[in-house]
């Protein structure tokens, strides 16, 4: 794929110390969930989780956080009109234009999603610095809240022990060097690291003569202090700072033709600058009862250069939790705060999230029994510069209920019904004039999902069935100049996730990761006119396929494909588009090879140069992913 986001650690995904050993232990490894804050083997979990471990990470060839999610999980992935660093997610068939707004997405537990139309800010996380990656798929509302209908993507990183440094080159004027280093003590630890990079583009240069560079420097570091048995103090912080241009979009005939041109656009510049720092503190009162306690604060700008559009943000987030922990039951109970800021040129808007929740789970032989349940009060305040201000709130509940009951060591069956909301982001008030629309009513959402863990030394196999019946589901409906942000009154979603990875030898691994999803408009409350059309931007079926070769035990050869099906454009929602979405597919390889404290590694995207594109409707259509891209580079551990 192609490889915008190339401030990312290119190539650390290859090179683990033990990558020698990641082919045996890929399928027995055992595998610990924890969004419940219980760890949990992943076969024991009472909900669909799909869990990526540092030594998945390491094995995928991946180059960025973008690349893995894209390429390895059940999760869809494109970029945002053309920006990787925010891309557009979605999974269980919420569609790519508005599915990143039903999925918290949490660094260390902090939330990345944003009070407005915005995704989360995926492009400032470097991949090695990434220890695991939890979906938590139709449920995750009671402990994540607001926005968690479709689950959660929980991204936990690690400490570094020692120095490591990494350089790494490509076409298409791709440089990138990192480096990190790390202190692990009984009474402490410390880690940073520091990534740099630049892109030189893909597509030919606009009416400007500007080409789609990024640059892309960020740092960050942690120190974890244990000065007394039972207590730990933590500091934290990050500093990115992101310039990228974006190309605009082409015609059917002009995609067709060459989808690197630039079709007479002016690209879009957007800088983006983000300060963050938290603190936190966690304290065992006995062996069974935890205090922890965590604050984070993140200073955010969004430039948009081409449109002379500025915002700042300012978010405040704390999270105060009690824990119990004994041999049957445990229980999380705590309180939850989200303040968050957009000061505009015109206008300051605030949305702020209050929430309380308890998450108990049972063990009662072989079954585990779970439930939870969350209020939170959202309230908006609108204040511009000139005019009267607008205030409104409102009090949602979520509610979570499962079980899993292992039938034998390798067989286990779970169930889950969730409840959760998703409550309007700011942008949602108003049409794409700027002119106030109205208070839009929260989406509410039950999901209903069933499968089953089949683990053994030589294969691990998870499955799943779900359906989610929604209520005023949020969406944006392009008509004429401008959209309108509404509620379809009433819509469900099915389908099946299939995980398998299967060691076929001792050096030879095979995986999949299959998603089918349908979407369905059940009544549209503005007229009808989508009345059983299909959501657009789902597509009905997903697979990511990969192979991992471990030719000796100084060098592997790493191949995966992901193909997603052809389905209607993103705002096409009375299905009658002329152009519907193609399918994407891309072809991806790579090798390392390493000796004692040295690696190399080469790897190419694309292989086959498939042009892939974002559709929004007719003759409007956003490359991406259309080129082939290679990269070497080395990294060497201290």
């Amino acid at each position: 794929m192609r490889q915008t986001t190339l401030a990312l650690a290119l190539g650390a995904a290859f090179i683990s110390p033990a990558h020698a050993e990641i082919l045996p232990e890929f399928v027995g490894e055992t595998i610990v969930v924890t969004p419940t804050r219980v760890p949990l083997a992943d076969v024991d979990a009472p909900f669909a989780s799909e869990v990526h471990t540092r030594s998945m990470i390491a094995g995928s060839g991946a180059a960025s956080l973008y690349d893995y999610l894209a390429q390895h999980t059940s999760v869809q992935v494109l970029s945002s009109y053309g920006n990787r660093f925010t891309p557009r997610i979605d999974m269980r068939g919420y569609g790519i234009g508005d599915g990143f707004q039903n999925i918290v997405v949490s660094l260390d537990g902090r939330r990345l999603n944003n009070i407005d139309g915005v995704p989360q800010l995926i492009g400032a996380i470097p991949l090695a610095d990434i220890d695991r990656i939890e979906i938590t798929k139709g449920s995750g509302s009671v402990l994540f809240g607001d926005g968690a209908t479709a689950g959660t993507i929980q991204i936990i990183t690690r400490d570094h022990d020692g120095v490591s440094g990494q350089v790494s080159a490509g076409n298409h004027g791709a440089r990138n060097a990192r480096l990190a280093a790390g202190l692990k003590r009984d009474a402490f630890s410390l880690s940073a690291s520091t990534d740099y990079g630049r892109f030189g583009g893909t597509s030919d240069p606009d009416i400007n003569d500007d080409r789609d560079t990024s640059l892309n420097r960020s740092s960050q570091g942690r120190l974890e202090v244990r000065p007394l048995e039972g207590l730990t103090l933590s500091l934290d912080g990050s500093r990115s700072r992101i310039d990228t241009r974006y190309v605009g979009y082409l015609t059917l005939a002009e995609f067709n033709a060459d989808p690197a041109q630039n079709g007479g656009n002016a690209y879009t510049h957007q800088r983006f600058e983000t300060d963050v720092w938290g603190a936190g503190i966690g304290y065992a009162v006995s062996p069974q009862w935890k205090l922890t306690a965590r604050y984070h604060s993140e200073d955010k700008l969004s430039d948009y250069i081409s449109y002379a559009f500025k915002a700042n943000y300012d978010s405040r987030s704390g999270d105060l939790a009690l824990e119990y922990r004994g041999e049957a039951l445990s229980l999380t109970a705590g309180m939850q705060a989200f303040d968050g800021v957009r000061i505009g040129s015109f206008d300051r808007t605030r949305k702020d999230n209050r929430g309380a929740y308890v998450q108990t789970q049972y063990r009662l032989g072989a079954t585990l029994l779970s439930a939870g349940a969350r209020a939170e009060k959202v309230s908006y305040n609108y204040a511009p510069t000139a005019g009267t201000s607008i205030n409104s709130d409102d009090t949602l509940y979520a509610w979570d209920v499962g079980t899993n009951h292992s039938v034998s060591r390798e067989l286990s069956l779970f169930a889950n019904y969730n409840q959760a909301f998703q409550a309007p982001d700011i942008d949602r008030f108003f049409d794409f004039g700027g002119s106030f629309n109205a208070f839009i009513s929260p989406a509410k959402s039950r999901t209903l999902t069933a499968g089953l863990s089949h683990v053994t030394p030589a294969n691990r196999l998870k499955l799943a069935v779900y359906r989610a019946d929604l209520k005023n589901e949020i969406y944006y409906f392009q008509t004429g100049p401008f959209g309108v942000n509404t509620n379809l009154d009433k819509t469900h979603k099915y389908g099946l996730e299939l995980q398998d990875t299967w060691r076929i030898a001792s050096r030879l691994s095979a995986s999949v990761n299959y998603a089918y999803a349908r979407a369905l408009i059940d009544r549209e409350d503005s007229g009808g006119a989508f009345d059983g059309k299909e959501l657009p931007g789902v597509p009905r079926h997903g697979v990511n396929f990969g192979l991992g070769w471990r030719i000796a035990p100084t060098s592997t050869l790493n191949l995966t494909h992901v193909w997603r099906a052809s389905t209607w454009a993103a705002e096409d929602f009375d299905n009658n588009n002329l152009q519907k979405q193609q399918a994407y597919q891309s072809t991806g390889l790579a090798y390392q090879y390493r000796h004692k404290n040295l690696a190399w590694f080469a790897a190419v995207d694309n292989v086959f140069e498939q042009s892939n594109g974002i559709w929004l409707r007719d003759d409007v259509i956003y490359p991406v992913d259309f080129t082939r891209n290679w990269r070497l580079g080395m990294k060497v551990d201290y």
